[in-house]
């Protein structure tokens, strides 16, 4: 029976402590930690967790004299590495929400940190534990849909204006970015899950709607590939609908999330024939519907993921690695946006933009936070956008 300490009790945790909570056979919450206690205290009344201690900071938490095994780490982005850093050198497994820092030298020290402790560290990525990403990233490694050329991916957020009204969220310092950060952040691990890891990027960003707001509330970015495939990624909290999806084009067949399949065949001339390649296009829909849905699903498909990790001591499927990719990618859209430059990756240690504090002395204020309120109306779990399950329910 593992111990959990949840670090952070704000709108995210609902979907954690809710995860923990579908597996009481092998774990179970010991401790709630906030600097507002009062959030803390209402979880802990909300979800009957009797056993659950109640404390001010995850110091205060680690000094204490109880048993915990876990760090569930749900603060602003700020504070992750810190936090994960400290528990990883009590002796503590954590579990990060994302993204999994505010700097690529934050996400190092964390993953020198679990190197060192020999204790197990992931990154939240929920959408990875889908059936749509599941299904999709099998279709991709079979390789029918021939050599991949082009990926569109369409991060698609929609967030109202008092949203950067919250105390950390808006900022550079706190928040660490905008939507390419912390809304983006699923969709570009999905995209280098599947795909692998660029060589370039190129992009740009502004604020279009949130004159709240320091940070970016929306960009544009390409990637390209070793291959000389491109990826085009759109990263937004402006589109109302929420339309997010993610559309893979092989030399064979386009295949995507929301699934769907397409596979053109050439007429002698070039022009696409009036009929598609039906055989193939069979063939990717047996392979989609023939993998098996997963158990477990979102963040509670992730804690599964986790407490496997923990109790066969292997590998979980989204460690300190995994984790440090996405923020690099977003580091690179950063600086290209930043500088008007292609950016070639990896980002060296050298680069301003690697360490702690290099962005936020370089980023622009496309506005002045206006407002900063401590918490909003308490309103249970937050949704996680959109359902991409729904192709492969059909």
């Amino acid at each position: 029976m593992l111990n959990i300490a949840i670090v952070g009790t704000g709108n995210i945790s609902h979907n954690h402590i809710q995860g923990y909570l579908q597996f009481a056979d092998r774990c179970r919450i010991v401790a709630l930690v906030d600097i507002y206690p009062e959030k803390a205290e209402e979880k802990k009344s909300r979800y009957g967790l009797s056993e659950a201690r109640v404390y001010r900071s995850h110091q205060a938490m680690l000094d204490a004299d109880i048993e915990v095994d876990v760090v569930d780490v749900c603060t602003p982005p700020y504070v992750h590495a810190a936090i994960s850093v400290d528990a990883l050198q009590a002796g503590k497994h954590v579990l990060c929400e994302k993204p999994m820092a505010a700097s690529l030298e934050e996400c190092d020290a964390m993953i020198a940190a679990q190197k060192a402790s020999g204790k197990t560290l992931s990154v939240i990525a929920q959408n990875r534990f889908t059936d749509a990403f599941w299904r999709l990233k099998t279709v991709v490694d079979s390789g029918l849909a021939g050599k991949i050329c082009h990926a569109q991916v369409d991060s698609f957020w929609w967030r109202g204006h008092c949203y950067y009204d919250l105390w950390w969220r808006g900022t550079w310092q706190k928040e660490g970015g905008g939507c390419t950060l912390n809304h983006a952040v699923h969709h570009i691990d999905a995209i280098q899950w599947m795909l692998g890891f660029p060589t370039e990027v190129v992009a740009m960003m502004t604020n279009v709607a949130h004159d709240n707001a320091e940070v970016e509330d929306l960009s544009a970015a390409i990637f390209k590939y070793p291959n000389r495939a491109l990826t085009q990624l759109t990263a937004s909290v402006v589109h109302h609908g929420e339309d997010q999806k993610i559309v893979i084009q092989g030399e064979k067949a386009r295949i995507s999330a929301p699934w769907q399949v397409h596979a053109s065949q050439s007429a002698d001339n070039g022009f696409p024939q009036t009929d598609n390649n039906g055989e193939l296009e069979q063939h990717l829909e047996t392979l989609f519907r023939a993998t098996p849905p997963l158990q477990w699903t979102l963040h509670t498909g992730q804690i599964d993921n986790l407490l496997n990790a923990i109790e066969q001591q292997i590998r979980p499927l989204v460690d300190g690695e995994q984790g440090k990719r996405s923020l690099e990618l977003i580091t690179a859209i950063y600086k290209s946006a930043i500088t008007r430059t292609v950016v070639t990756l990896p980002i060296h240690h050298t680069d301003a933009f690697y360490r702690t504090g290099g962005l936020i002395e370089i980023a622009p204020h496309f506005y002045e936070k206006s407002a900063s309120v401590s918490n909003f109306t308490e309103v249970g779990a937050i949704p996680l956008g959109k359902d991409l399950d729904s192709g492969a329910k059909e």
